[in-house]
């Protein structure tokens, strides 16, 4: 049977991998457009819905594990991660057959949205390996290292599902269907 640091080298290393490998997929596939496929622009308040889900599911696994639900705690993780990686498919599959909406707002309140919209794009990727390293350190039954980077981790990981939720809200009125 493999030894724990050798398993944690391994996590690591795919961690490493797939937070450098996401968002250059993603930056790329942004710039890819299909054309010949119908612009699907009732994807965005779906994902704005998972992004919202996500962050209620989040908070109920905080509440989960302060109860010492570790099982609540740990499916409802594995469900944020799930929910995470159906957001990605989606929003890349909208970006891919339409074209981005620009902000239509004026005065203070563009400001807000650029600053809460490269807030969120910024930390969206820096979550990627905290998420990742977090559900690692809890799936090997490293609690105590687990509780400190989950402290770090689940902040950022909220103010991002709420931010995705926030600048939807904000961009919806300019959508073209």
């Amino acid at each position: 049977m493999e030894d724990l640091a050798l398993k944690e080298r391994k996590f690591n290393r795919l961690i490493t991998i797939v937070s450098i490998v996401v968002p250059l997929v993603v930056a790329i596939l942004f710039g890819v457009k299909i054309d010949g496929v119908e612009r699907m622009g009732f994807l965005p308040p779906i994902y704005a819905t998972i992004n919202g889900l996500t962050a209620i599911l989040l908070i109920a696994a905080i509440m989960a594990i302060k109860n010492g639900n570790q099982s609540l705690h740990q499916k409802l993780m594995t469900s944020c991660i799930g929910l995470s990686l159906v957001f990605l498919i989606l929003y890349i599959i909208y970006h891919m057959t339409s074209e981005s909406t620009s902000y239509g707002g004026d005065g203070i309140l563009k400001y807000l949205y650029f600053i809460i919209l490269i807030s969120h794009i910024i930390l969206s990727i820096v979550v990627i390996p905290l998420v990742l390293k977090t559900y690692a350190k809890g799936y090997l039954g490293k609690y105590e290292s687990h509780r400190k980077f989950a402290k770090i981790t689940f902040p950022i990981w909220l103010y991002v599902a709420i931010s995705g939720v926030v600048v939807y809200l904000m961009i919806s009125p300019y959508y073209i269907n």
